[in-house]
């Protein structure tokens, strides 16, 4: 909510606490047919989205949840031809996938057009691989697609969603995993967005849990910083038919593209967990 000191508030009401932003100007506010979606002029930040009261990007510090959601599951796997991302509406996610020469494709399927037009608007930085010929965006249902999908039809498939509620709720659960481990290739990887280690414990559990029961064999969580996001510490959840320890550590420390946060020493640190978390899960 944006308060009359012109300080835009998200309250964690669960957790006792809140994140500020201070604010310039609001450039536009839509309710979609899915969510209400307001974008902000910040003092420090940027440009901010804001989905249904939720902070969700901004100019400052997007690239941590962009490149983490997307080069280390892209270097862990062995050859990934083809990327579905599902969701990821502000297509910062897209734009890192194409910065690998070896991905031949990328569908980004996004439920509510309205993300990505007001993305490209207002965060044209994000929507420069739009046009890629690798590319293709979808306005689709998310879940329904990977139903309709081929078996063995992809390489990774990386799930960008908002928080594990309204339109997002389908894709955190068994029925949804079992799909798409239906659809990946033989070394095919999931990842998804798992909220924070400090706040949302039960949840990276139950995924965990969840995405074993639907058939992988392998989990891993990685961890980094986002500010904007509850507690300021984010994680990402993969899901593997094989080992996820390894990856081509050479060619991510020759990476062909330039990065903010993403390097090799990164990707190996990112997976080491804290001990809560490894006692939580052994």
């Amino acid at each position: 909510m944006l308060n009359d000191d012109n300080w835009f508030t998200e309250v964690y009401p669960k957790h006792g606490s809140a994140l500020s932003i201070e604010i310039k100007a609001k450039l536009h506010e839509e309710q979609t047919a899915f969510q209400k979606i307001e974008i902000y002029d910040t003092e420090w930040f940027g440009k901010l989205m804001v989905i249904d009261g939720c902070t969700m990007v901004t100019d400052r510090d997007n690239f941590l949840y962009h490149e983490m959601m997307t080069h280390p599951v892209l270097y862990t796997h062995p050859n990934p031809k083809t990327v579905w991302i599902i969701g990821g509406g502000d297509c910062g996610s897209l734009k890192e996938v194409l910065k690998h020469p070896e991905v031949e494709s990328a569908v980004q399927i996004e439920i509510d057009e309205g993300v990505t037009r007001l993305a490209e608007q207002y965060f044209p930085e994000l929507c420069s691989s739009n046009r890629d010929p690798r590319a293709q965006l979808l306005f689709i249902d998310g879940i329904q697609w990977v139903k309709d999908a081929a078996d063995a039809s992809v390489d990774i498939i990386i799930v960008d969603s908002t928080d594990p509620v309204g339109p997002a709720e389908g894709l955190f659960n068994q029925a949804f995993y079992q799909q798409c481990l239906r659809c990946l290739r033989p070394d095919g990887i999931l990842v998804q967005q798992s909220e924070s280690p400090l706040f949302h414990m039960d949840l990276i559990e139950s995924m965990h849990q969840t995405m074993k029961s639907a058939g992988f064999t392998s989990t891993r969580t990685l961890f980094f910083p986002q500010f904007i996001y509850p507690s300021g510490w984010w994680s990402g959840t993969m899901a593997g038919k094989g080992d996820l320890t390894h990856f081509r550590e050479q060619a991510a420390q020759n990476k062909p593209f330039a990065s903010r946060y993403y390097n090799a020493e990164i990707h190996r640190a990112a997976f080491v967990a804290p001990q809560f978390f490894r006692e939580a899960l052994p």
